[in-house]
């Protein structure tokens, strides 16, 4: 079976990845799209998108952090990381190091 479906953690790294990519392709393609060339549906669709996926990453961090009984301020850390570009790569490196002294 799929290593991604046995525990919490490994699918709120799966979803954070998958946000973090929504989010650069936010920022970076999608408003360029909108405010340079006037194409304002690219934000439409990547945003909407993005938005679902934000709400399953806070979702799928409540539900890791209760599995492996993460401390509020780690908790806190890893939705901090998800509001800045490239944080969400960033805290699945600091998770797995973390997670395996």
């Amino acid at each position: 079976m799929n290593k991604f479906l046995y525990n919490h953690r490994d699918r709120f790294r799966g979803i954070a990845l998958l946000e973090g990519i929504s989010y650069i392709l936010l920022l970076f393609v999608a408003m360029p799209l909108k405010y340079i060339w006037q194409m304002p549906a690219a934000v439409r669709a990547v945003g909407m998108a993005h938005g679902v996926l934000f709400v399953v990453y806070v979702l799928a961090l409540l539900l890791a952090a209760t599995e492996r009984k993460w401390s509020l301020v780690k908790s806190v850390k890893l939705f901090l990381a998800s509001l800045i570009p490239f944080g969400a790569f960033v805290a699945d490196k600091w998770i797995m190091q973390e997670e395996n002294k």
